[in-house]
């Protein structure tokens, strides 16, 4: 492993924080990022970087990097563009471990002048083996190690999970993490790699395949002038961690408008898709599929084969889902015939007794709801189960009654639910229900079924 790479760990753990333009005037991105490090529980020290001031938050500033007395693991920098070559210089100096560029200003503006001046800060960044996220970035958030290294302090509010999302867009960052605030969605680091000065999203693959609290990988890509080393990166990490694929770019303008963000043009956008699926990566459509697919990953289990079992409160849910799921390649089979005569004693003869199943006449037992889903998805013709259930009164208890069944099952095989209420009457089951990774719950039967279809496809095209 070279230097650079090593450096990664000190960027993404550092002892020690300077913010290279640290302000206390709300009007300059400084004053964010230290009011991040500050709200954000970071256990290290901060170091305010600027030449006016004495204090910063209360904090002694120094005039320069080069000025401070100590070791220096992670610099982060959002001054004007023609200050930053010279910080660099002094990150040199200081043996600094990494820096986060927020500073834009190079390759993304119309000017072949901003593109020289971010190669040539490449050039200077390789040759000290310091690992550089940006330019043009928000920053970086290890919410494993309590470090908010952005100019968002609400980045913080984002629950900790095993999900690491590295992304091209800090627009798409913030949406992202705002989202699964209130989707009960875990995350062990946020990147945004900005216009990638010597960290692309390859570097970020390989550093993150060896991360102990990363278990999945979201990837939001726009576009990439070499995608060769990201493709050939996904192929080894895919094996060991799923890695999802939103990618961009399909159309003329939105092509345009990458250019303009981030320095590189989106690129044939069929080509891509097709190197991504190729290389293992779970390509998604949007915002809301990734989003689903890495709740399903981090949550739930991965299926040994595609069949599954829809057991439905009402009939128009289970029918909905199963549209999906033959969509997305999953078969929905005839149970046993010792499941189905379990199931045929249970439900009266004008219920749909078979896959899938309405179990609304049980509404009113609860304990025969429960025997109906645990025969079914120990059948030995399912390897998962979809499970939904809406709220209607007369079931207020049907969530309870299945409760303790499904912790204690602990998802041999998947169980991915839509279990929907008015608010405030069935939050807390779901929530423990979720945290003890006995189910995963998505808002509609449609994102429960199309999320199991991602399980099964992980499981087909790359862990066989």
């Amino acid at each position: 492993m070279n230097k650079k790479m090593e450096n990664m760990k000190r960027l993404f753990e550092p002892k020690s924080v300077a913010v290279v333009g640290a302000s206390e005037k709300f009007d300059k991105l400084g004053f964010h990022v230290m009011k991040s490090l500050k709200e954000c529980g970071f256990s290290g020290e901060i170091i305010p970087i600027n030449p006016n001031a004495k204090k910063i938050f209360g904090i002694k500033a120094y005039p320069s990097i080069r000025s401070y007395p100590g070791r220096i693991d992670l610099a982060i920098v959002a001054v004007p563009e023609r200050f930053v070559s010279e910080v660099f210089d002094q990150c040199h100096e200081k043996d600094v471990g990494g820096i986060v560029l927020i500073t834009a200003g190079f390759r993304e503006i119309d000017d072949p002048e901003g593109e020289r001046k971010q190669m040539l800060l490449r050039e200077k960044a390789e040759r000290y083996s310091i690992p550089v996220i940006g330019p043009n970035t928000f920053g970086i958030v290890n919410l494993s190690y309590g470090l908010n290294a952005s100019f968002t302090p609400e980045f913080s509010l984002t629950k900790k999970g095993n999900v690491a999302l590295v992304s091209q867009s800090g627009g798409m960052s913030h949406l992202i993490s705002f989202l699964s605030q209130r989707q009960d969605i875990g995350f062990s680091k946020i990147v945004g790699v900005g216009n990638r000065l010597n960290v692309d999203f390859y570097e970020m693959l390989l550093f993150l395949k060896d991360d102990p609290e990363t278990n999945v990988i979201a990837l939001y890509i726009e576009g990439i002038d070499n995608p060769r080393p990201m493709i050939e990166a996904i192929k080894d990490v895919s094996k060991k961690k799923p890695v999802i694929a939103y990618k961009t770019g399909s159309s003329k303008t939105s092509n345009q408008a990458s250019k303009s963000h981030t320095g590189s043009l989106a690129g044939r956008y069929e080509l891509y898709i097709g190197s991504l699926k190729q290389a293992g990566a779970i390509v998604v459509e949007n915002v809301e599929e990734l989003l689903d697919a890495a709740k399903a990953f981090s949550k739930s289990s991965v299926p040994n084969g595609n069949r599954i079992a829809i057991l439905s409160g009402q009939a128009g849910p289970g029918i909905a889902a199963a549209d999906i799921a033959e969509k997305f390649g999953l078969e929905i089979p005839r149970f046993t015939e010792r499941t189905q005569e379990k199931i045929n004693s249970l439900l009266p003869p004008m219920a749909i007794r078979i896959n899938p199943v309405d179990m609304g006449p049980a509404w009113y037992d609860k304990e025969a709801t429960k025997k109906i889903i645990d025969v079914a998805i120990r059948d030995e013709n399912i390897d998962a189960a979809v499970i939904l259930i809406m709220y209607a009164s007369a079931n207020i208890g049907a969530v309870d009654g299945i409760k303790d069944m499904l912790i204690e099952w602990n998802q041999k095989k998947p169980v991915l639910t839509c279990i929907s209420s008015p608010s405030g009457i069935w939050e807390r089951q779901i929530e423990e229900l979720e945290e003890k990774k006995a189910i995963v719950n998505y808002p509609t039967p449609e994102r429960a079924a199309k999320s199991c279809g991602f399980l099964w496809e992980y499981k087909r095209r790359v862990l066989g």
